[in-house]
């Protein structure tokens, strides 16, 4: 039995980290479209479009025999799921990362779980005891990740890599960066904007799907409702903005792919995977894993993209991820805490069940003697 809890335990782990480098592929494969020139919306409804022709199949057949009855109460659900979570959410974070880059964009959710976090207190998903150091640790470790955001925002430090051809084109360049410098410093300013905007709404996101997940408990199924609802909020989004409709063709295989990728494996598996973990393992758990996301972003970015990575954004990653693991030593204390509080009042009520049988017994064999 150890061994079949310790594999499930396990899973949940593998899971996310699959995840995570999957979103990390994704991210680099967005900002490359971006970069040359993709609309924001085109891509996420691309992006949703293929999620929900991939999924609808799977959740039909998959869950057809397990699947709750679909009420207007769980459609609003997923509704407002499909508005925090896909479609406003992955337009702020594209546009910020468009401004930014995709290192910088992935270090933003790495205060996804300490948002997440203090969104679950109100509902009470999550509790703090101030008196314990569980409760101590999960309040300090939210401070320091508040304290490395801001050290995101308001610092960003020299560059840390010189790419060799970046060094070539320096002296050519030069007086066109001088001329683009307060632009891009506006810019900058705008991306880190639309990321604090992104990052609320993904947090917000893994508190509305904990609900969701209890009353419409198919991640198939219920993970391709929101992305048809997300595919149909992006389009109208995008029509309502630009009637281009040049924008809405495909051009070259760079674009095929990624919208191809990040629908069938990013807004696809990768949202089952989250939607099954959150209702498994809870939300603060499921949003943990971010900040792997941006380890495995920098493998890719800087080598590849050739993104600068400057000493703001290492030292403000280093501070939020400390923070972070602050909270998650004492979100694990405290669930230490409870499953031997669990095991002790488990003991208690054995024991006392011991005591009544022998009471019982004693009964059974003085009653007939008293006749």
């Amino acid at each position: 039995m150890a061994e079949f809890n310790s594999c499930g335990e396990w899973k949940h782990f593998i899971v996310m980290i699959a995840i995570d480098f999957s979103f990390a592929v994704v991210n680099i494969l967005l900002k490359k479209v971006l970069d040359e020139g993709m609309n924001h919306f085109v891509l996420i409804t691309f992006r949703l479009s293929f999620a929900t022709i991939f999924l609808a199949p799977i959740g039909y057949f998959w869950e057809r025999n397990s699947r709750p009855k679909l009420t207007p109460r769980i459609l609003c659900y997923l509704f407002c799921s499909a508005i925090v979570g896909t479609s406003l959410t992955q337009h702020f974070f594209l546009l910020g990362m468009q401004y930014t880059s995709a290192t910088f964009a992935c270090a933003f959710v790495n205060m996804v779980p300490v948002l997440t976090f203090v969104m679950a207190l109100p509902f009470r998903i999550e509790t703090v005891n101030l008196k314990s150091n569980s409760g101590r640790a999960k309040i300090l470790g939210s401070v320091i990740c508040v304290g490395g955001a801001l050290l995101l925002t308001r610092y960003k430090g020299m560059p840390l890599f010189k790419h060799p051809h970046l060094q070539a084109l320096a002296p050519t360049m030069a007086n066109a960066i001088k001329l683009r410098s307060s632009r891009r410093a506006e810019r900058w300013t705008i991306g880190c904007l639309a990321l604090i905007v992104g990052t609320l709404l993904w947090s917000s996101w893994f508190i509305i799907q904990s609900h969701v997940g209890k009353r419409y408990p198919c991640q198939y199924s219920s993970t391709a409702i929101m992305s048809f609802f997300g595919a149909i909020q992006s389009a109208l989004l995008s029509l309502s903005t630009t009637r281009d409709l040049s924008m809405w063709v495909l051009k070259g295989k760079v674009e095929i792919i990624t919208v191809l990728y990040a629908g069938m494996i990013g807004s696809g598996l990768c949202y089952v995977g989250m939607v099954w973990c959150v209702k498994k393992r809870g939300p603060v758990f499921t949003a943990a894993f971010s900040p792997l996301v941006q380890i495995m972003a920098a493998m890719f970015d800087i080598p590849i993209l050739h993104e600068q990575l400057n000493l703001g954004s290492l030292l403000g990653s280093i501070v939020v991820i400390t923070g972070l693991y602050i909270l998650l030593w004492g979100k694990n204390k405290e669930m230490q805490n409870y499953a031997s509080k669990i095991a002790q009042e488990a003991k208690e009520i054995r024991e006392q069940e011991a005591q009544l049988q022998v009471i019982t017994v004693s009964c059974d064999l003085s009653c007939p003697e008293a006749k």
